[in-house]
């Protein structure tokens, strides 16, 4: 007997449409140096990260455009040493592919960019919402130092540490941090779980730390602004309590400069604790 041919039914050609045009996605790891943007998000008419990163990787893949979604938001002049963004395509790479790409991309991008690696990962796994938690650090130099002035804040008067730690501490204790958000801004709410605060001193810096779910828009520098404060004695840590409790950004202090504030590290439920490591081969 001859072999028997399968008829193809028109469910079954939907079935073999939807396998060839099969969107993967893809995680970006990298890092970059925020002095030349207007922040991460596509500015109209000012240069972003994003968008930087969108036009090489549609023109390296030859997409009319390849949409990146990142891990968060930051701030023109904000840096990043650790980001995570990602993006679909019809298109499977294999893991030496990825090598190659990110090989290509760094040879592409401006100086201020960097990646690290590109991996794939699961259809339904988001750069922004899968975060569990994001780290920031805030540089000050307490003496000048003009080497160290691009990347952190020359404050030259005397800091009570001890009660700006204290105050620090309060923000494990509360979760609305109305207080320190942007007016206007496009949330639902202004909640916060806070793990980690805390100032250390590192040769002639201190550095904030501040690890939390979420952040909200210009947070941390309201905070290391209305911080320092208390570290002059302006406001006492009782003070810095009841700026939390009023929920008004006007009573919060001044902001600090955005170019000493850096995101640090994101966390994955998925990934583990990846390494920063650079994937960048000499072909």
């Amino acid at each position: 007997m001859g072999k028997q041919r399968r008829t193809v039914t028109f469910p079954d050609f939907l079935y073999f449409c939807a396998l060839k045009n099969q969107l993967m996605r893809y995680f970006i790891h990298l890092a970059y140096n925020g002095s030349a943007f207007f922040g991460w998000q596509i500015q109209p008419e000012h240069s972003s990260v994003q968008e930087t990163l969108e036009t090489c990787l549609s023109l390296l893949l030859r997409e009319e455009r390849v949409a990146v979604t990142g891990c968060g938001r930051t701030d023109t002049g904000v840096h990043a040493s650790d980001f995570y963004a990602h993006f679909d395509i019809e298109k499977s790479f294999t893991p030496d592919e990825c090598r190659q790409l990110v090989h290509k991309l760094n040879n592409f991008l401006p100086k201020e960019i960097v990646i690290f690696d590109l991996f794939e990962v699961e259809p339904d796994q988001h750069a922004r919402f899968d975060a569990e938690s994001r780290t920031y650090q805030y540089h000050i130099c307490t003496c000048k130092n003009p080497f160290k002035l691009q990347f952190a804040y020359h404050f030259h008067r005397e800091l009570d540490v001890e009660k700006m730690n204290e105050a620090a501490a309060l923000l494990l204790q509360n979760e609305d941090f109305t207080s320190f958000s942007k007016v206007h801004t496009q949330v639902n709410n202004f909640i916060c779980h806070v793990t980690e605060a805390h100032w250390d001193r590192v040769d002639d810096e201190l550095i904030f730390t501040v690890s939390a779910n979420r952040f909200l828009r210009n947070m941390v520098r309201a905070l290391v602004g209305t911080l320092l404060e208390v570290g002059t004695g302006k406001i006492s840590v009782e003070g810095f309590q009841d700026i939390i409790n009023q929920k008004d950004r006007c009573a919060a202090r001044t902001s600090a400069p955005a170019h000493a504030l850096f995101l640090t590290k994101v966390r994955y439920p998925f990934l583990g604790n990846r390494e920063q490591k650079l994937v960048i081969s000499n072909e």
